[in-house]
């Protein structure tokens, strides 16, 4: 099915990272779903089987694969398990690859490795109580103290926060100006006295995964953990955008996909009316529009992350994949509880799992809105006005 769309080598690789799911993974996933217990071990095998670093170059021990690999990793990781590939993607997507492409050759060496060995986490800290997309109204301050900085200030709703070993951290070090010229980018460890976790939330999907409060009170961080050139954060801010929405995306084509196929075994074994529910229009034109959804999505999913690694401009295009994998998720979602019907809403049943899960992510790395605005923006860009 695949075929016409990636090359023989991207093909093999997806049936090597999809045995790797459904041997390694799958047979966890129901208890992270239970128990809500953050998989770090799990993380760890995922990192010692080579799919942290494919964004990341092998002198640090990545694959440097590309784009195209990590969606593929994404899609087929999140088709078993959508929080495992939530947790991957923050911390092998959003925060290392800004390291190496920023970072001076110490940060490199110290940072990178640990994280794509799976040995370390991180995590990237721009949300604030009262700052989301719009980051012009950051409020996390880092003033300069003799051979350091000192941080002060909360950040809010920040994926695997609590658990996280390294905190990209952006942060206002020139409050005279707005906070985009005024920002800077620091990588936090956060054993770091003043760091606290306020709170862990209690979300309505993704079981497992740590969102987090966290709170910065006087802690104190040397000037070598300062990423890039001072007041330069808002460049590393957008920098990384493109391949976390495109990331995302591919992982929401990877639990519609478990949907679908749940909802078309479930249509082809359960009759009524004396013949296979399949047979009648209501569900089998439900079971055409989920597959045409998933296939749109895959498709802006891949020409994004080609985008991406041929150096092409893909602002519109990862916004757009996004925008539509996620919300194609909800609906795909949606209509595979309605096809199983009871079972369905069970929580014995997967799809109530992805019915939840599916929700979070037309809101997290950006809402939907936000992409719509991107989408926009490009597009008039794109035309000269």
């Amino acid at each position: 099915m695949l075929s016409a769309l990636y090359t023989d080598k991207e093909n093999a690789f997806r049936d090597e990272v999809r045995r790797f799911a459904e041997t390694v993974v799958a047979p966890e996933a129901d208890s992270i779903e239970e128990s809500a217990e953050y998989p770090r071990g799990l993380l760890k095998r995922v990192g010692e089987a080579g799919y942290m670093g494919a964004l990341l170059p092998p002198a640090y021990g990545g694959t440097g694969k590309g784009m195209v690999a990590e969606t593929i990793i994404a899609e087929e990781i999140s088709a078993v398990c959508p929080m495992l590939d939530v947790t991957r993607g923050v911390t092998s997507v959003y925060f290392a690859p800004p390291v190496n492409k920023f970072g001076n050759d110490e940060q490199r060496r110290k940072y990178v490795p640990p994280i794509i060995a799976g040995d370390k986490i991180g995590a990237i800290g721009i949300t604030e109580p009262d700052v989301g997309s719009d980051t012009a109204g950051m409020k996390t301050l880092a003033t300069r103290d003799g051979d350091g900085y000192v941080i002060n200030g909360e950040k809010r709703f920040i994926t695997n926060g609590s658990v996280s070993d390294y905190i990209l951290l952006f942060a206002v070090t020139d409050a005279s100006v707005k906070p985009r010229k005024g920002m800077s980018a620091f990588i936090f460890e956060t054993d770091t006295p003043g760091f606290s976790v306020v709170k862990d939330y209690d979300l309505m999907g993704m079981r497992g995964l740590k969102v987090s409060h966290l709170k910065f009170e006087d802690a104190r961080i040397p000037a070598s953990a300062l990423l890039g050139e001072e007041n330069k954060g808002f460049t590393i801010l957008m920098d990384e955008l493109d391949t976390e929405r495109t990331s995302l995306a591919a992982g929401a084509v990877g639990y519609s996909r478990t949907a679908f196929e749940l909802a078309v075994k479930h249509s082809t074994e359960r009759e009524q009316f004396g013949r296979p529910i399949r047979m009648f229009e209501g569900v089998s034109f439900k079971i055409a529009d989920m597959a045409v959804r998933i296939d749109a999505a895959r498709l802006l999913t891949l020409e994004a992350a080609r985008m991406i690694e041929k150096g092409l401009p893909a602002s519109r295009q990862g916004a757009a994949a996004k925008l539509f994998a996620t919300t194609a998720a909800q609906e795909i979602a949606s209509d595979a509880v309605q096809i199983l019907g009871g079972i369905g809403y069970m929580k014995e049943s997967k799809t109530e799992q992805i019915y939840r899960d599916a929700r979070l992510m037309t809101i997290g790395g950006g809402t939907a809105e936000i992409m719509q605005f991107l989408i926009q923006r490009e597009i008039y860009k794109e035309r000269g006005y």
